[in-house]
């Protein structure tokens, strides 16, 4: 396998040739912000928060789904990419119902992480306020949709970890939301495995540990990881 060099912040480093920008980056401890992606899932560049500055393109770029190419010159942090990393977490908090003080995950939460990493004091949009429902008819688990942020982490850690494919989307755009089973209460999916891979995948509250209160809920990512490598490496096939 080849390798390419690109500098990235004018920093020369180099790549496999089907690494990512987000995959160099992170080789090389070139820290690019995230949310729906989930290493050993695949790759959506949905959530925008990684877009990049490549030297001769007009257009930003999502890192996490744009190869590597020779001479590649790329920038991480710029005021154009602050801006439009604050602008995306503002209209996710805009859009949905955060209210951090009483959420589960308070404290445990990238959406939160973010917003303090990027110096979001306040959301200079409009509060849609939608009305949302919680499903807490699984006996393990709930899913508030206030605290979705479509992220589809949850989808893909069902489809292609668990192999259960008990998530899915529906709608579109505003009314776009996650389902489980035939778009009916999770309890009822009978295609759920309770193994709960989706809650530890979920960067926010929204999928949570039933009995979970303000604070509690943690996400164990350790467990994923775990487990992509072992599957990554056939390590359970005889």
């Amino acid at each position: 396998m080849s390798v390419k060099t690109l500098t990235i912040n004018d920093q020369l480093i180099s790549a496999h040739e089907n690494a990512t920008i987000l995959d160099a980056a992170r080789e090389a401890g070139i820290e690019i912000p995230t949310l729906c992606h989930v290493e050993g899932l695949s790759l959506i560049g949905a959530c925008r928060l990684c877009l990049v500055e490549i030297g001769g393109s007009p257009k930003l770029q999502a890192a996490c789904v744009t190869q590597v190419a020779e001479g590649m010159v790329v920038h991480t942090q710029s005021e154009r990419l602050q801006s439009y990393r604050r602008m995306i977490i503002e209209l996710l908090f805009a859009e949905g119902n955060h209210v951090c003080s009483v959420c589960v995950s308070n404290g445990h939460c990238e959406l939160q992480d973010l917003a303090i990493a990027h110096g979001m004091d306040h959301v200079r949009f409009e509060y849609q306020y939608p009305e949302r429902s919680v499903d807490l008819s699984h006996e393990n688990f709930g899913l508030d949709h206030n605290r979705c942020v479509l992220c589809t982490r949850c989808v893909r850690v069902c489809d292609e970890i668990e192999g259960a494919h008990t998530w899915d989307l529906a709608g579109r755009g505003h009314n776009a939301h996650v389902i489980t089973g035939m778009n009916q209460p999770w309890g009822d999916a009978q295609s759920c495995t309770s193994c709960g891979k989706c809650v530890n995948a979920c960067p926010t509250g929204a999928i949570f540990y039933r009995g979970s209160t303000v604070g509690e809920m943690e996400h164990d990512r350790a467990q994923l990881e775990f487990i992509m490598t072992a599957q990554q490496k056939r390590q359970w096939v005889r």
